[in-house]
């Protein structure tokens, strides 16, 4: 497990001054470097840095955040980088990496008359990983990452919105951090939706005026659920995009892999679980795959595969189903069994694995 000691010396510096952001910073730079090695350490820093964020401030130092005037609750939120692996498709890590090449090399672009804005716009179902791309792009270029609140950006006076934007927009070059704007659709909306007020729309320029506003250097992702919702403009003036769908057959094995098979599991299982699951998203299979673990350590026993069969055939995207604990009955295993053999084409003898039976139970299963 390698730390750099460069990041252990910044630790201490900011604990001493109790300079909060930098502890942050520093802890999760930390945890990523061991992320590959020890998977666990790393979430369990993750885990104290949600806990003691409050009462680090509370100690004295207060980081100087934008905060809405009436209010005085945080626009901004610092947010950790992911420990997560990042799992996409060829075309979109193609994007990804593109877009990463693009910020890392920006001087030299600008020096031959290339550059543009360093904005990416992620837009798809929950669940598909848009956070997690947002984090990882943080993680990669070492810059903290800031999601926008928008419980306390939205004011119930809509004149305080359009200021609360242009204070974003004016706080993020200061620092040199990631801006993210998740569910941008909330303040990007159409601006000839009879619906919306007029000074809704005031909003929508205020935040064009607020990307506009910032240089080359300046790094900004947004995230929707409802990319039809989009005004135009906002479209044009994010020139990286990812378009996410369900995960593929090949990403929901990788899904199934890190998830539920922390120490490798048989090719047969994940290339099944991997095909009944078709459908469902990446944060799908991790509820999934992180309920049936939690049972499996409450109660001492190893993974129970046909619950996990069983929750994953019962769940729909974005509404997992929750995973029984015991044995299943003998109605449901046959069920299981009829569903995997003549649906998926999974053999007699892993389906007496998945069951927890003998081949000739299955074969009976199957006879009725």
């Amino acid at each position: 497990m390698q730390v750099n000691q460069d990041d252990i010396v910044a630790l201490i510096e900011a604990a001493l001054d109790a300079n909060y952001s930098d502890v942050r910073a520093a802890s999760n730079r930390i945890a990523k470097s061991i992320s590959s090695d020890d998977l666990e350490c790393a979430k369990k820093i993750k885990s104290i840095l949600r806990k003691k964020g409050v009462p680090l401030q509370s100690s004295g130092y207060i980081d100087s955040l934008p905060v809405d005037s009436k209010s005085r609750a945080p626009l901004l939120e610092e947010t950790q980088w992911p420990v997560t692996p990042l799992v996409l498709n060829q075309e979109s890590q193609n994007v990804f990496q593109t877009f990463l090449s693009d910020v890392i090399n920006v001087d030299e672009l600008i020096s031959h008359g290339l550059s543009g804005r360093l904005n990416f716009l992620l837009s798809g179902p929950p669940g598909t990983g848009k956070s997690l791309v947002a984090g990882h792009i943080a993680a990669q270029l070492n810059r903290p990452l800031y999601t926008v609140r928008l419980d306390s950006v939205i004011s119930s006076l809509l004149g305080d919105t359009a200021k609360n934007i242009r204070q974003i927009f004016d706080f993020i070059p200061k620092r040199n951090g990631v801006l993210f704007l998740d569910e941008v659709d909330a303040v990007a909306k159409l601006r000839d939706d009879r619906h919306e007020l007029g000074e809704l729309k005031r909003v929508v320029n205020t935040l064009i005026q607020g990307l506009d506003s910032l240089d080359d250097h300046a790094v900004v992702i947004a995230a929707t659920n409802h990319s039809g919702l989009l005004d135009p403009a906002i479209w044009r003036r994010f020139p990286y995009k990812i378009d996410f769908s369900v995960p593929d057959l090949e990403m929901r094995k990788e899904l199934w892999k890190h998830f539920l098979f922390v120490d490798g599991g048989e090719e047969s299982m994940i290339l099944m679980l991997a095909k009944i699951s078709d459908g469902l998203s990446g944060g799908d299979i991790e509820s999934l795959s992180l309920a049936v673990r939690r049972k499996s350590v409450l109660t001492k026993s190893d993974v129970n595969m046909a619950s996990v069969v069983e929750a994953t055939m019962n769940s729909a995207l974005g509404n997992t189903a929750t995973p029984e604990g015991g044995e299943l009955s003998t109605f449901k295993k046959k069920k299981i069994a009829t569903i995997l053999y003549k649906s998926y084409g999974v053999a007699q003898v892993d389906l007496a694995k998945i069951l927890s039976t003998s081949r000739q139970t299955i074969s009976g299963y199957l006879r009725e």
